[in-house]
């Protein structure tokens, strides 16, 4: 069980001989034990993944440690290029959530999230629609209504850009936000906006994909949680899962069993993503 001083190390680097050896001995060095410790080498872009749970600190703080792993990512440094991060568990993630009309997958993030499911903080949701408004003050958590259209997209996702700031927002969830983001909000936000997409993914892109999966006379159904890119549900996919069904059953009864697997899939990519254990490969995730 972690305590208050554990933090979780996030690393990724050009993969070769001793990244292992390099990175446990700065922690045998400062006398600390390592609780868990996961690894990848990818062959196919040789890039080296590795989260590591260590612990406890002396102080609440691992800031000592930054120098050590400085050096490891230096520019004459034989794993640069290196990036990394060292976050206390104990920090929540700050989660910004989007959502349109639809709010099973909101619904449920907030429950979640309320009851230490999730380790998150929300401490605003947006919507292009006013539905919500009641339920996020039920939660205590600051609602804004931004609609949208054509004409104002650019002016509305400024404010959104504007809230990301003033909350220092990690990480944006769009809960059945049924709307394109732009480019410009796709990159200021790149590689921390995760989107469901009620679909099993590649099939069925776009617009009523439970209609299309009906007409396809599909056995099973499933949804997919991705982050968001420019491309449209072309981002790197994290976490999918599915349901069975059969000739018997409608449209609206894929949408009704398919809502479910939607929030399961989202509420399983947010609680990786807040514990670090979600790494951005090109096209493609690592997920410990």
């Amino acid at each position: 069980m972690a305590t208050i001083n554990d933090h979780i190390l996030t690393l990724s680097c050009r993969d070769k001989p001793g990244i292992v050896h390099a990175v446990t001995g700065v922690f045998a060095r400062e006398g600390l034990n390592i609780l868990d410790l996961q690894q990848y080498s990818d062959p196919t872009t040789a890039r080296f993944f590795m989260r590591v749970h260590f612990g406890p600190t002396p102080t609440a703080s691992a800031a000592h440690l930054r120098p050590a792993f400085d050096g490891l990512a230096a520019s004459d440094s034989d794993y640069h290029p290196m990036t990394y991060d060292i976050r206390a568990v104990a920090d929540k993630m700050r989660v910004l959530i989007m959502v349109s009309k639809i709010g099973h997958c909101l619904n449920d993030l907030l429950f979640r999230a309320k009851t230490g499911q999730l380790p998150i903080d929300i401490p605003v949701i947006v919507s292009n629609h006013a539905e919500f408004a009641t339920l996020a003050a039920g939660y205590g958590i600051e609602f804004h209504h931004l609609p949208v259209t054509k004409e104002t997209k650019a002016a509305q996702e400024g404010q959104i850009l504007d809230l990301i700031r003033q909350h220092n927002i990690e990480l944006v969830v769009l809960a059945r936000y049924m709307q394109v983001l732009s480019p410009t909000l796709c990159e200021a936000m790149s590689g921390r906006i995760i989107n469901i997409h009620h679909s099993f993914l590649p099939s069925f892109k776009g617009a009523k994909p439970y209609h299309q999966a009906y007409d396809r006379g599909v056995k099973i159904i499933g949804a997919t949680a991705h982050f968001v890119t420019a491309d449209l549900d072309e981002g790197p996919i994290i976490e999918q899962r599915v349901a069975r069904v059969d000739h018997s059953m409608s449209p609206k009864a894929l949408v009704d069993e398919g809502s479910n697997v939607e929030s399961q899939v989202l509420a399983a990519a947010v609680k990786w993503h807040a514990e670090r254990r979600v790494f951005l490969n090109g096209s493609r995730t690592v997920v410990f």
